[in-house]
């Protein structure tokens, strides 16, 4: 089976999230018309009442999509014991909405690299907690899917586990089929680090991919790191459209086509508009039908 594409409304973030001018119905209507099967929700733009829930699964049977992947946030560094536990909470909330979507990922994190964190603790934290939600995940036969993460739109720092010794120490710890990867080749990139270098040490256990192209408008990744204590991305950092970028999808897709992956590849793109999203679309359909055999 070749990979699926679905779509991720980055370019609508704050639109769906905090201004809330675009409803999510409106998004599933302009995600139906690029020719996708299914779209990757986020949870800062889930409400969680029963007759959002309904109505936004009616919008996407509607349209014939599916909603494979629940981007969420987790924030598993966090110090304080009550606020821990409330993420965890959050995050198992999240798990049973990616299942009554029909869902098959929901996404976590590591958490904030905060100033003074010990990365052994930090990483002990976060094996720990991961570990206590698989059964919860396994009973609704949802996957939890660890991204090699850069930074969610809406914190103040940087992944904790945005390198790959820190991401790989935490990962090897967890042995569990309801437990993989998801993989974004821009994120290593940002990390100053060969992305399909980490492909090659993940690729047995990626589970999903996040797609997409990165580029600086300007500057270098030396100036990026000095601006990451803000909220949210630095202004110098862009999604580019999809093949225009710094990323080799021949080589990433050959990677994945040789240990079988045939799951959901989901598109970040968008940044420009709906234009932009399209032509990543395309890119990506052809790579696919280039480098996957059904």
């Amino acid at each position: 089976m070749k990979p699926k594409l679905a779509a991720f409304p980055k370019c609508f973030m704050d639109e769906l999230c905090v201004h809330r001018t675009m409803s999510l119905r409106d998004w599933i209507e302009m995600g139906a018309a690029l020719g996708v099967q299914g779209l990757e929700f986020y949870s800062g733009f889930i409400r969680d009442n029963e007759a959002f829930l309904r109505e936004t699964k009616a919008s996407l049977e509607r349209y014939g999509l599916q909603m494979p992947m629940l981007c969420c946030s987790p924030d598993f560094t966090e110090t304080d014991p009550d606020l821990l536990e409330e993420q965890i909470a959050r995050e198992r909330r999240m798990i049973e909405i990616t299942a009554f979507f029909g869902g098959r990922f929901c996404r976590v994190l590591s958490g904030q690299r905060r100033p003074g964190l010990a990365i052994e603790k930090g990483i002990d934290q976060v094996v720990r907690v991961i570990k206590s939600l698989l059964p919860f995940a396994e009973k609704n036969s949802v996957v939890l899917s660890m991204e090699n993460h850069y930074k969610d739109s809406y914190w103040r720092y940087p992944e904790f586990a945005q390198r790959m010794d820190i991401f790989t120490a935490i990962i090897e710890q967890i042995d569990s089929p309801w437990f993989g990867i998801n993989y974004d080749p821009s994120n290593a990139l940002l990390a100053g680090e060969d992305p399909l270098e980490l492909l090659d040490r993940v690729k047995h256990r990626v589970v999903s991919m996040h797609a997409s192209d990165r580029y600086l408008s300007s500057g270098t990744l030396e100036d990026l790191r000095r601006e990451e204590d803000v909220i949210g991305y630095a202004g110098r950092l862009s999604h580019g459209v999809i093949g225009k970028g710094l990323n080799d999808y021949d080589k990433i897709f050959s990677t994945l086509n040789s240990v079988g992956f045939s799951s959901w590849i989901s598109i970040e793109d968008g940044m420009n508009g709906m234009e932009d999203l399209r032509e990543s679309v395309q890119f990506l359909r052809q790579k696919i039908e280039l480098h996957f055999t059904d």
